[in-house]
């Protein structure tokens, strides 16, 4: 197998030179919070050089700048000039799925470390709950700013790039872990949450475009459910062991190998062969938006789902184990129920990928919609006083529901939207369903102090669900039939299609290696 050419990377010095840049800021970071082990790791009362802290910072930006800029093919580039890539195999395509489901990973433990630093961040700068409240808030902004920018940059300077600088940002902001204040460590995990809201659109469409249409969907739902529960299990796991020997503050810098590795493994990330094709028949494909028809209720109907998985899982989810240790009937501890919870995503995720392919795609996520909405109204109309069987099978229920929701929406949304926008319609998807982190937990806060408290929150947030499940049984897409004949999409997108079914496209793709043509002959 021949080695990938060096267009990978249009400007491969000024790539490495950023990245080194971003790398000795980083570890100049990673020093002063070794320097602090005296004080416990607590930074916050440590004499820092500001002329030295600057300049690090500095030399951050300025990497991910340069490194961000040198993976971005030039328009001038003339898409014919590169040599064919060699025929795809199983073991590229085994491989880049592989990858993207390391690089998911890593994006998972980002906003899951935020659960495990805020009691230890709350006590170094002795804040009230209601202070470091504002932790995963502004990080869940981020995600959702990131989620809409890295989506449409992801159609505009391609898939690959576009992962390439969520790595770079993931790289920075590990300096996370070394602000002095907390003013500083909510900006550091904004700029964090935009990088973790960028990786997860970008990978559903190149998973989408690279891999053969019989098998991508249950690869896609089972990676996408996974990798969710795997990125929580890893981040806890390293809470465990190095918080009661570091502090907090080392969970973020745990995380830099792992980040390094992902820049390391960008050889083998191939660029969309559709994407590539569609580049240079630019000028032929007529503009579309995710609110112009036809696209219209589709994209109706995703944010409808996406939005209501949101507001229970960061809403309703977020309170139920404080609110089931308060009742102190049934001695569930909320690590109890975060044990459940990633335990359930497992065969849950199998399930729904078996389903998802085998029997409909539509079908499977109303079937998920109305197991989340059933868990839902038994919560409502037996509160937390009745029995605990009836009580842990319906937590159960409902984790089981929510972990099946989150895995279907993202790979659903990459197959039903054409090639043009599918970055974009990921993105929007994703900030939808992220957005409940920064409106839900406050609204259900609020249903919580009025009369019902938990039967009322519940029967709150199963509404929106119920009408998402609904919308999605009347006006959803099914995937199986839009490979065929894709609702919207221009010809050239049924074109490429074809050509990504068929291996051929992958002769015009120009940076490609060759894993590029992955979606290439069916087997």
């Amino acid at each position: 197998m021949s080695a990938p050419p060096a267009s990978l990377i249009p400007r491969p010095w000024l790539f490495w030179t950023g990245v080194a840049l971003t790398c000795a800021g980083v570890l100049e970071h990673l020093w002063m919070f070794i320097d602090s082990a005296s004080m416990h790791f607590h930074m916050s009362m440590m004499d820092m050089s500001p002329a030295l802290m600057w300049a690090a910072m500095a030399a951050i930006v300025v990497g991910v700048m340069l490194s961000g800029i040198a993976v971005v093919q030039p328009r001038t580039a003339d898409p014919d000039a590169g040599p064919a890539p060699a025929h795809p195999t199983a073991a590229s395509r085994r491989r880049l799925i592989a990858i993207l489901t390391f690089a998911l990973l890593v994006d998972q433990m980002k906003p899951a470390t935020l659960a495990f630093i805020s009691p230890g961040l709350r006590a170094e700068y002795g804040l009230s709950a209601a202070d470091v409240s504002w932790l995963p808030t502004v990080a869940l902004t981020g995600t959702v700013l990131g989620s809409l920018v890295w989506g449409r940059a992801a159609d505009r300077i391609g898939r690959r790039a576009t992962i390439l600088i969520a790595s770079l940002l993931f790289l920075g902001t590990t300096v996370c872990g070394a602000m002095p204040t907390f003013g500083g460590t909510l900006v550091m995990c904004a700029l964090m949450g935009m990088a973790a809201g960028g990786m997860l659109p970008v990978v559903y469409a190149l998973m989408t475009e690279s891999l053969p249409p019989g098998r991508r969907a249950a690869i896609m739902v089972l990676q996408a459910g996974l990798t969710t529960t795997g990125g929580y299990m890893a981040a806890s796991g390293l809470a465990a062991i190095l918080i009661p020997l570091a502090g907090w503050r080392v969970t973020w810098f745990a995380q830099l190998p792992l980040v390094l590795i992902l820049i390391a493994l960008n050889r083998w990330i191939p660029e969309s062969a559709a994407f590539t094709a569609r580049q240079v028949r630019a000028k032929q494909v007529p503009a579309s938006t995710l609110f112009k028809r036809p696209q219209t209720a589709k994209t109706l109907v995703v944010s409808a789902y996406a939005l209501a998985w949101g507001l229970v899982y960061w809403g309703f989810i977020t309170f139920l184990p404080s609110q089931l240790e308060s009742s102190g009937r049934h001695g569930m501890s909320a690590a109890t129920l975060l044990f459940i919870s990633s335990l359930l995503a497992v065969p849950t995720c199998v399930a729904g990928a078996w389903l998802y392919m085998r029997w409909s795609a539509r079908g499977t996520m109303v079937l998920y919609a109305a197991l989340t909405v059933g868990a839902l109204l038994t919560l409502s109309a037996v509160g937390l006083d009745g029995s605990r069987p009836v009580l842990l099978a319906t937590v159960m229920l409902l984790f089981a529901g929510t972990a099946g929701v989150i895995a279907l929406i993202g790979p659903y949304t990459a197959e039903i939207y054409p090639l043009a926008i599918r970055g974009t319609a990921g993105g929007w998807a994703a900030a939808i369903g992220k957005s409940g982190g920064a409106f839900g937990p406050p609204l259900i806060a609020l249903v919580l102090s009025a009369p019902g408290g938990i039967r009322t929150a519940a029967l709150t947030v199963a509404l929106p669900m119920a009408l998402a499940g609904l919308a999605v049984a009347l006006r959803g897409s099914n995937p199986q039939t839009a490979a065929q004949t894709p609702e919207g999409a221009t010809p050239l997108d049924a074109e490429l299609d074809e050509l990504v079914s068929s291996g051929a496209v992958a002769a015009q793709a120009t940076a490609a290696t060759p894993v590029t043509g992955a979606g290439g002959a069916a087997t």
